[in-house]
């Protein structure tokens, strides 16, 4: 089944690739891999911003992650002329945790952007990660994920 297809299937599309937010690329493309910039908390009414540990639980935390991993997903699509069936597998994620200083629960917030992946994905989504602690984000967002592509 093809990803486009699978996305369909659990009523997810693609937004358009969000534009970056100041003097970067939103990726960049190195041989049969590409490099996301960092992806932040944006649903449909705006910024998802908050403090894990503070004033966001974890099950809301992970749901901010999901968009991360969905805007991560159309940047793909972008580097890829519109065809997210190129993308061969997810190989890397680094994610960014908005969390008190006791907060300790940041992987089960980015399970909600990895365990996406796999349910859109399949083994293809599966990949190595990174989930740390960050005093503040910008603009207030909960989350940021980067990630690393492998795409044909």
């Amino acid at each position: 089944m093809s990803f486009a297809k699978k996305l369909a299937d659990l009523g997810v599309e693609l937004p358009n690739a969000p534009a970056p937010a100041a003097n970067y690329v939103p990726f960049v493309q190195v041989g049969d891999m590409v490099y996301v910039s960092g992806q932040i908390s944006n649903g449909p009414d705006g910024f998802i911003t908050g403090k894990l540990g503070a004033d966001m639980d974890v099950a809301a935390g992970a749901a901010a992650a999901r968009t991360c991993a969905i805007s991560l997903l159309a940047q793909v699509k972008a580097a890829c002329d519109g065809d997210i069936d190129r993308l061969v597998r997810v190989v890397k994620l680094t994610a960014f945790v908005n969390s008190t200083p006791e907060f300790t629960e940041q992987p089960k917030v980015v399970n909600g952007a990895s365990d996406f992946l796999v349910e859109a994905l399949g083994d293809a989504g599966r990949h190595s990660r990174s989930a740390v602690s960050a005093a503040s984000l910008p603009l207030g967002v909960a989350v940021e994920i980067e990630g690393i592509f492998q795409v044909k």
